[in-house]
């Protein structure tokens, strides 16, 4: 990469992070406080230590909450302040619930006790985040440390939709609209709380990057999905599972698709067939030999309440009752404001339009999230479906590539070969003419004529089109 398109990425990615400036702090959601007391805990501080600072941040961050919102109340802002008051009640709560449950002997794991025992198994077995904190809070302190943890991340995400779409193909003008758009729609906003959502949108590109790179022909970009869903199990490994089957079926979709239609599968389908079918069995096994909670300590989560109420007799009538009632109420909702359906549409239409097989799993990790949010039907958590949104930024700028013509080609040619740009007619003095062609000569310039071999060629400079599919 150039000085050029290194510089716009740089500044998209500052800008973005002065803008976050803005919000600090509220951001928080109660499982913040999980993953923040297990990155203390793994900083060093005891547990009394991991609930105090814990409690400071959660119950400081609520305060001020409540005094923005009361600052703009039409009714109440002329009243006293209430963040002090709302502060001064968070930390009573849960000074004395925490209490109670570390003097019962509730101290096991890494995480304060906030939840019972069984609650707060759910995120001990996720210790992907809480360790990337760790530095950060270290160094920084809660608050700034959680914000800057939360820009980083961010910015890398940003920063791989742009890899992404160069390694595709495409112009770097609508490579960095990807990068932009990731930025402002839900997944910039949902990759700076203090949550596992941004990490994994990040490593979710990374794999995605990696199936392109293979599909063009490097080999050993394989390691790279192999290892962003390793990591990936570490932060969720419900999410590590989702994508790596996603993966494989889109990819065994392909795969019968080209046979039947007389077509070789392609050593790069292969490949990643083989990664994505061996991680997927890798994480089933990881999940049934350690100690991991199952899919039934999820469902009863679900519909207990967070295991507040006694277990559910009928749980799977139950949540197949409340996922019913889920998606009709969803659809209901996304009718009354088509949009993210809209760019949904497009973002799916450029993506298998300008490469269909990238297209195909583009949609299959964007289908995880389809897969979170029907394991968990609530649908005052739409951060579960963020993973939907991938597709309008990464598949909208393809859509864009097609229509973007610059008046000169960027030095891209391993990555830009191919595409075309409009070349301007050639100037003829006047006085001079050009003879019509016979029926044996070529009515194309001979520049043309490379062109079109270069496009033929692709930017592998091997098979057609360059790439497999």
């Amino acid at each position: 990469m150039n000085a050029r398109p290194a510089a716009w990425v740089l500044f998209l990615a500052a800008l973005f992070g002065c803008l976050q400036l803005a919000n600090v702090t509220g951001r928080d959601t109660p499982d913040s406080r999980n993953y923040l007391s297990y990155a203390l805990s793994l900083g060093g501080a005891d547990k009394e230590e991991a609930a105090g600072r814990t409690i400071a941040y959660v119950c400081a961050s609520r305060a001020e909450t409540a005094s923005r919102n009361h600052s703009v109340d039409v009714r109440r802002f002329r009243a006293p302040d209430p963040g002090p008051e709302v502060r001064d009640e968070c930390r009573g709560y849960y000074e004395w619930s925490v209490g109670r449950r570390l003097e019962a002997g509730q101290t096991s794991g890494w995480t304060a006790p906030f939840m019972s025992e069984r609650f707060m198994r759910i995120f001990e077995v996720r210790p992907g985040y809480p360790l990337l904190l760790v530095p950060f809070v270290t160094v920084l302190g809660v608050t700034w440390g959680l914000w800057a943890a939360g820009v980083c991340v961010a910015v890398a995400g940003g920063v791989l939709v742009f890899l992404v779409l160069r390694t595709v193909g495409v112009p770097v003008v609508p490579a960095l609209t990807g990068q932009a758009l990731y930025y402002v729609l839900p997944t910039g906003a949902t990759a700076m709380r203090p949550m596992t959502e941004g990490t994994m949108m990040a490593l979710t590109l990374a794999v995605l990057w990696g199936c392109a790179l293979v599909l063009r022909g490097r080999a050993g970009a394989a390691g790279l999905v192999g290892v962003s869903l390793a990591l990936l199990f570490t932060v969720k490994h419900s999410q590590a599972l989702f994508l790596s089957v996603c993966l494989a079926g889109g990819l065994g979709v392909i795969g019968l698709y080209r046979r039947r239609a007389g077509r070789p599968v392609g050593d790069a389908v292969k490949t990643l067939l083989k990664v994505t079918v061996g991680a997927a069995v890798g994480v089933m096994l990881l999940t049934r030999l350690l100690p991991y909670p199952s899919e039934s300590d999820s469902l009863q989560d679900l519909l207990t309440d967070h295991f507040n109420r006694p277990d559910r007799e009928r749980a799977w009538w139950e949540f197949l009752h409340l996922e019913l009632n889920f998606w009709m109420e969803w659809l209901r909702r996304q009718l009354a404001e088509p949009l993210f359906l809209a760019l949904l549409v497009a973002g799916g239409w450029g993506a298998l339009r300008r490469w269909p097989v990238f297209g195909v799993l583009l949609a299959a990790a964007a289908g995880t999230g389809v897969l979170s949010i029907a394991a968990h039907p609530d649908i005052g958590i739409d951060r579960l479906m963020v993973m939907v949104w991938l597709v309008p930024v990464v598949g909208v700028p393809l859509l864009l590539a097609e229509f973007y013509r610059p008046h000169r080609p960027y030095p891209f040619p391993s990555l830009t070969q191919g595409l075309r740009p409009r070349t301007p007619a050639p100037q003829t003095p006047e006085g001079l003419r050009f003879s019509q062609p016979g029926p044996t000569h070529s009515a194309r310039p001979a520049f043309e004529d490379e062109a079109v071999q270069a496009d033929q060629r692709g930017p592998g400079g091997g098979s057609p089109q360059g790439r497999d599919g």
